[in-house]
């Protein structure tokens, strides 16, 4: 299983850097340890399109590194407290992807003007803003996790986000998907400036987005788009 885990990590990591949430060394993805160890992470220091299998980590909740080598990344907390506070939750991501970064700083909620919106809102996404600082202790953990609740993501206020899954290839799609619909609604925005006065930007009504949801994002779909994300990373086949 360590070499399934730290594959998948690897996998995990590459796939957001290529989708836009590269931040030089910074942002991580994990996955919960199935033996209850710990989660897997990479190494701190290395930038998330440069995670192999050998910059993975087996971490225990209390921060000790059980298998790999390297530093650990400092904002562990954000993930095994979320994992703590939600049982079903086997992936978390966390990045600094720009669009999603500017729609929260601006204080505008995620509206679905796009197909991506529509798997998560309704209900809106959370935000957490008790610090833009990084997650660095237990307690900020906690209150991160508060702000998550039920969620599949939170914004971090001028910070990045956070998405959540069963798995972590839903985290990781879960993360894809939330850049492009701040992407998109940002452009919608854009757009909307060069429009006649009084044109106001549409999105889908909550049942709509609702049975989007069902129609575009059900499990097999989230799986297939998974497969087609590793598909594209250089020298990959699917997984």
């Amino acid at each position: 299983m360590s070499n399934d885990a730290r594959e998948l990590v690897a996998a995990s990591s590459r796939v957001l850097a290529a989708a836009g949430h590269d931040d030089l060394i910074w942002g991580h993805s994990s996955m919960r340890d199935p033996d209850g160890r710990g989660v897997w992470i990479k190494s701190a220091e290395w930038g998330l399109d440069e995670v192999t299998p050998d910059r993975v980590q087996l971490v225990a909740f209390d921060g000790t590194v059980l298998e790999g080598g390297g530093v650990p990344h400092s904002e562990l907390p954000i993930h095994t407290e979320i994992m703590a506070a939600r049982p079903d939750v086997g992936g978390v991501v966390h990045t600094h992807p720009p669009h999603a970064v500017a729609l929260a700083a601006a204080g505008l909620p995620l509206r679905p003007v796009s197909h991506a919106a529509n798997y998560f809102v309704p209900p809106d996404v959370p935000t957490f803003a008790e610090t833009a600082d990084l997650v660095l202790t237990p307690a900020l953990g906690r209150s991160l996790a508060e702000a998550l609740g039920g969620a599949r993501a939170v914004f971090l206020v001028n910070h990045g986000i956070v998405t959540v899954g069963e798995s972590l290839q839903q985290a990781t799609v879960a993360a894809v998907l939330l850049e492009r619909a701040c992407a998109q609604q940002l452009l919608t925005a854009t757009a909307g400036t060069a429009d006649p006065p009084g044109t106001e930007p549409s999105w889908s009504p909550p049942e709509e987005s609702l049975s989007k949801r069902e129609h575009i994002y059900h499990d097999r779909a989230v799986a297939a788009v998974w497969d087609h994300l590793v598909r594209r990373l250089p020298g990959a086949g699917a997984r």
